[in-house]
């Protein structure tokens, strides 16, 4: 989808008349809103609408589209669509306040309603010459906007749009409606009309031709993971059997401290930067099916994180990329992002001696070829280890006993907040491992009995989630690193590393006595057999 955007140029008597026109269909779509929420269907309000507001079907119907857009994308970020504020919630937050008076208070006030009262949509139709309501009129003095604003009327304002470069895609939309005009066959184009500082603006949007695809992911692909912390794109190159090949990473830290329009046009220049890359390698793209972030809230006790999360502009990145990668004929790929990093830091960031936000590319980009991130076996290994189990919930109620001693100490209520976060956090994770085995899970086929077999995994998932609680704080004595390269020794020899680990049942507590992985590994079997007469059994 391409939008461009227009001044308008028209009289007083019709600029009156244009915001009238405004005005009724914004409030169409404030009433239409909050009746949808209510259960009303489309149906029901088109008719009672039009007569109500005294403008026609297509507007109302357009209105209509639009609060149901807005719902639905509160719905898809998780939010409550019943706490929405037209006209800004920032500028409505600053009205509030007591302090602000006189001229300020007018200027801000005039720059709400503007927002919440004028603004006019009208949706394309191919059918229509391209638009019903608010049609480009071509003529040999300019170019028009023609607006219909009821009882068979309409206006007629000029339209003022300066080209400043041969590649300007004003230049490539005017062809198109000239050659639409000369064959008959039209496309749609969508108008809103908006008023900023007492301006009237016009955004036209209209749906790009795609270019045929030519680079697929035949030759391979680039799998793209966007990390907020530390602030960067992670790119991964893969082979068609799933081998890595290459990566690097793009930092994201002049994004932050920008404004809205710096941070757009920096995010053009980044996706552009991917896709040539992209172009380079031959391979086609892999990015991530992301719906939502959580970006924190207010006394979390995460201010640094928060505020970059605020400006986490991962989905202006990653649809800029989608649109440069048709426009240059590049397979992109769309994959399910769940448990990509977890999978990404445990299995193959230990191997590769890779960045975890690297192997989480990584993971993307096997994705996108098809590829299952299997569980290994010798983390399979540990799933049935018992005695193993026992150990990491005995080092996770360990931390847990010193969480809440730290949040005794802490007097700072802001301070005390990812403290419980942290505590409740490792409840989770030594319930997670106490039910381990509590339920039966599907009969292996090799079974002649039938019988219900435990210590199987539910699904893939639950098995990654399940190792990264059992490895990440028990063995890297911390929730989140960057560095997994102490976990290759448990990927290439589980059972040499685990004898050296694990305590004999039933002196849990003695887990902190336990030397860190980088220790190495002992050559006695000190830690499992406590016995001094077991002293002369060595590791084979």
């Amino acid at each position: 989808m391409i939008t461009l955007q227009c001044k308008l140029e028209l009289s007083g008597k019709d600029k009156d008349m244009l915001k009238d026109i405004m005005r009724k269909q914004s409030a169409c779509f404030r009433y239409a809103y909050n009746r949808l929420l209510e259960g009303k269907t489309r149906k029901e309000l088109k008719k009672e609408l039009q007569s109500v507001f005294n403008i026609n079907s297509r507007y109302v119907d357009d209105a209509i589209f639009k609060a149901q857009t807005l719902i639905n994308t509160y719905i898809k970020r998780n939010k409550n669509p019943k706490k929405v504020i037209f006209g800004s919630r920032n500028l409505f937050r600053k009205l509030t306040k007591n302090h602000l008076q006189g001229k300020d208070r007018e200027k801000l006030l005039s720059l709400w309603q503007e927002k919440r009262k004028y603004f006019l949509y009208s949706r394309g139709d191919k059918a229509k010459s391209g638009n019903l309501n608010t049609r480009i009129i071509l003529g040999q003095d300019g170019t028009y906007l023609r607006i219909n604003i009821g009882d068979r009327a309409w206006i007629k304002t000029k339209v003022i749009r300066d080209v400043e470069r041969k590649n300007d895609k004003w230049i490539s939309f005017i062809s198109d409606l000239l050659t639409a005009e000369k064959t008959g066959n039209y496309f749609p184009y969508s108008v809103e009309i908006k008023i900023k500082d007492n301006q009237i603006y016009a955004f036209i949007s209209y749906e790009e031709p795609v270019r045929e695809v030519e680079i697929t992911k035949q030759a391979g692909v680039i799998g793209i993971d966007v990390n907020a912390r530390p602030f960067h794109l992670a790119l991964s190159e893969v082979s068609t059997d799933g081998n890595l090949l290459s990566y690097q990473s793009i930092s994201l830290h002049n994004l932050l401290g920008k404004t809205r329009n710096q941070r757009d046009y920096l995010t053009w220049q980044i996706a552009h930067k991917v896709v040539e890359i992209a172009k380079e390698k031959n391979k086609a793209i892999v990015i991530e099916k992301l719906s939502t972030i959580d970006k924190g809230k207010k006394g979390d006790g995460n201010k640094i994180l928060r505020k970059k999360l605020q400006q986490w502009v991962y989905r202006g990145i990653l649809e800029k990329v989608k649109v440069l990668a048709k426009r240059g004929g590049i397979e992109v790929i769309e994959v399910n992002p769940s448990y990509t990093s977890i999978i990404g830091m445990l299995k193959y960031a230990p191997i590769y001696n890779i960045d975890k936000d690297i192997a989480g590319a990584y993971v993307i980009g096997r994705r996108g070829l098809g590829f299952r991130g299997r569980l290994p076996e010798n983390y399979e290994k540990l799933l049935r280890s018992q005695e193993y189990i026992q150990y990491a919930i005995a080092k996770l109620e360990e931390e847990r006993q010193k969480s809440k001693e730290r949040l005794k100490e802490e007097k700072n209520k802001h301070k005390q907040k990812p403290i419980k976060g942290q505590i409740k956090q490792l409840s989770k994770d030594i319930n997670l491992l106490k039910n381990l085995n509590s339920e039966p899970l599907a009969q292996k086929p090799e079974n002649r009995w039938k019988e219900q077999v435990r210590g199987e995994v539910k699904t893939s998932y639950k098995q990654w989630q399940v190792v990264k609680v059992a490895l990440t704080f028990p063995i890297l004595e911390k929730s989140f690193g960057r560095d997994f390269s102490p976990l290759k020794s448990y990927l290439v020899d589980w059972d040499r590393v685990v004898r050296r680990l694990v305590p004999t049942p039933g002196v849990g507590t003695m887990a902190n006595q336990i030397p860190p992985v980088s220790a190495g590994l002992p050559e006695m079997a000190e830690y499992k057999y406590t016995n001094l007469k077991c002293s002369s059994l060595h590791f084979s």
